[in-house]
């Protein structure tokens, strides 16, 4: 029976970092020289009270850094090891918690982000519903989430090594790019898309093996050889193993009712 986007978020990230980690650390080989916490940054509403559902590391918050404006930061994820990651991020209020039922009062936030991890969720709206409640009259909501195309280089590796398991779609719900924002509509206001320009340009096989390693547990001999010899060819033949990436940035206002 396939797992549940929560079960499987559990079995990935409640006790270790190091998934999210190896995953991150194939996104080093992108195109755009903005990265992407660079490039997110430049577009969060980072003054008042602010809200991160889903931190993960924090690794956003050691790329941006704290602006100088008024920013009281408020970061949360449902994994204890997460949160003791979270610790380390200066000024930064920390609590574990669900994100479909935030230990929040009404109207407490100036923003609130979620930074791909609606996809984690068994019932993502219950958390864009909560996202609402905690918002302040014209506080911004940002959510990012990816498009239905996003890394399928990647994902056509679990075939050839004999695990159709290895996309992230296979694991997740319906949340994309291409349905969020109208699920974002049914609660806020003044909805805009913004897509982040990028692709993947891997010039060896070992970061991607990590990647998928990262993804279903480590390889047999056959599984490695088997994806190390694709990728290899790939990259003989153009320079690189290239890889789609399809990300968006979600915006949108809490209205005054």
């Amino acid at each position: 029976m396939t797992a549940t986007p929560s079960a499987r978020a559990v079995s990935q990230y409640a006790t270790t970092t190091g998934n999210l980690t190896a995953r991150m650390a194939l996104h080093a080989y992108g195109t755009n020289p903005q990265d992407w916490f660079a490039w997110l940054g430049a577009r969060l509403p980072l003054a008042g009270d602010v809200l991160e559902v889903g931190t993960g590391t924090g690794e956003l918050w050691r790329r941006v850094g704290r602006p100088a404006t008024g920013l009281r930061l408020t970061l949360t994820d449902f994994s204890p090891a997460m949160c003791d990651r979270l610790r380390d991020v200066p000024g930064a209020r920390v609590r574990r918690c669900d994100a479909t039922h935030l230990p929040y009062a009404d109207v407490t936030f100036d923003a609130v982000i979620a930074n791909h991890m609606l996809y984690h969720l068994d019932d993502p709206d219950a958390a864009l519903t909560e996202y609402a409640r905690v918002l302040r009259p014209g506080g911004r909501l940002a959510v990012a989430v990816n498009g239905r195309d996003h890394l399928a280089e990647l994902d056509a590796l679990g075939p050839v090594i004999g695990r159709p398991d290895l996309g992230l779609g296979f694991h997740e719900n319906d949340v994309t790019a291409e349905t969020t924002p109208a699920r974002v509509a049914a609660h806020f206001t003044d909805v805009t898309v913004e897509r982040y320009p990028d692709d993947l340009a891997v010039p060896a096989p070992e970061p991607v093996l990590a990647y998928v390693a990262s993804m279903i547990g480590p390889l047999t001999a056959a599984q490695e050889s088997a994806a190390r010899d694709v990728v290899q060819a790939r990259v003989e033949a153009d320079g690189a193993f290239r890889v789609r990436k399809h990300t968006v940035l979600i915006s949108a206002v809490r209205g005054s009712r």
